[in-house]
């Protein structure tokens, strides 16, 4: 028979629960932890005292007018200037780097844009940059728990290699591992889907709050999801699952990036609106201000941006679709420049809906616009460099400052 777990492993998933409640909802008070975890009032005791010794949280009493007479329970807040990740965002033609405290609060940020054709070895020099003068800014005694890196492509989820990247080539260059080894922070920066980071922000802290089955759909120069079922994230066997983009929605149409034809990113993606509304040429707007110019036009009653709109949100409606007719999703969420299609284009996405899905799975599904804005896949970033402290915060803790890594003022 298979042992129970034991004390310390009860202990542990407790201290990370805890842990877990202040950091995405937010400073609470011994009370309400006790009320919403289930545990009486001394384990609750004990849990924030060894993640307050941990660095982890503080307790102080509660501020504001609100507070009842007699006794106060104290409240527990995430340590935020203290404990912090870094999470990176490579898109097609912008790079931000982002300092994340615990509890989600962005403390500092670099933000740039990148020529489309830029080479891989500048891309690097720009993300390290970047994120050595977030690191010096942070406090003598803050800790960096963790790094992700939100990349437009295939990702393998062994190694983190990128496997394909259809609209951003980064040769044979190992992102993460050279990240890792330039920071030299002692901590390994994971390398993963955009798409798939977007749906985990979204879930946690966006418009996918308390909806455990939810499609999130993201578009810049291509399309991608990520899948959020029962809960998890659907990654598949290697962790390619959610290339939804390269659905096929049209046999025989739009040539697309990855070789085939008819791809939901071919028949939807930002150069094939930009087609269909004449404005393939040169502006001096490009990626998401180029699709807002169109969906603007549009509402200002331009007949060939509303026409654009309509053949795209044709295909996009199509490919929702087969999406709540194979998952059953409660949710969708558009997110990217597909937010901005979504908006001008919602009355034709519903009523290829309506007719192209069955009634069943359809009844119930919401579509959404993503909440978190630009900063999704920023923000999923985050929330995957903080999973492993959250798992296990004392140990974790504990094992990267008895590392030797100079402070950041050092560096």
């Amino acid at each position: 028979m298979k042992a129970g777990p034991s004390q310390e492993d009860i202990r542990r998933h407790n201290l990370g629960t805890l842990l877990r409640f202040v950091h995405l909802r937010g400073p609470a008070s011994r009370a309400t932890l006790a009320e919403s975890l289930g545990l009486n009032r001394s384990t609750i005791m004990a849990l924030t005292s060894d993640l307050t010794a941990a660095g982890l949280v503080r307790e102080e009493l509660p501020r504001g007018p609100g507070r009842r007479a007699g006794r106060p329970s104290l409240v527990v807040r995430p340590e935020s200037t203290r404990v912090y990740v870094l999470a990176f965002e490579v898109g097609v033609d912008r790079l931000v780097v982002a300092r994340v405290g615990l509890g989600g609060v962005v403390l500092d940020r670099r933000e740039g844009t990148r020529a489309r054709d830029s080479d891989p070895s500048d891309l690097l020099g720009m993300l390290v940059a970047g994120a050595r003068s977030l690191v010096r800014k942070a406090e003598r005694d803050a800790v960096c728990v963790g790094a992700a890196l939100g990349f437009p492509g295939t990702v393998r989820r062994s190694d983190d290699t990128i496997m394909f990247g259809p609209n951003l080539d980064v040769g044979d260059l190992r992102l993460g591992d050279a990240l890792s080894r330039r920071l030299g922070l002692g901590i390994p920066v994971s390398v993963c889907n955009d798409a798939n980071l977007g749906a985990l922000a979204e879930h946690e802290r966006g418009a996918g709050v308390n909806c455990d089955n939810l499609i999130y759909l993201h578009g810049d120069v291509g399309v991608g999801g990520g899948i959020i079922a029962h809960g998890r994230l659907l990654g598949g066997d290697e962790g390619f699952g959610g290339e939804i983009g390269h659905m096929i929605v049209n046999p025989g149409g739009r040539q697309c990036a990855c070789g085939s034809k008819g791809c939901l990113e071919a028949e939807v993606g930002e150069r094939t609106l930009l087609a269909h509304a004449g404005r393939e040429e040169p502006t001096n707007k490009a990626g998401r201000d180029a699709v807002r110019d169109v969906v603007d036009a549009a509402d200002r009653g331009d007949i060939v941006a509303r026409e654009a709109l309509h053949r795209v949100g044709t295909w996009l409606g199509l490919g929702v679709a087969n999406l709540v007719n194979v998952f059953n999703p409660g949710l969708i969420i558009f997110g990217g420049t597909l937010r901005d299609i979504y908006l001008g284009a919602a009355a034709q996405i519903r009523s290829v809906l309506a007719t192209g899905a069955l009634d069943a799975p359809r009844e119930k599904v919401r579509l959404r616009t993503a909440a978190l804005g630009d900063d999704t896949t920023l923000v999923g970033a985050a929330e995957f460099a903080f999973a492993e402290v959250l798992s296990d915060p004392v140990q974790v803790l504990a094992r990267l400052r008895s590392a030797e890594i100079p402070s950041p003022s050092a560096r």
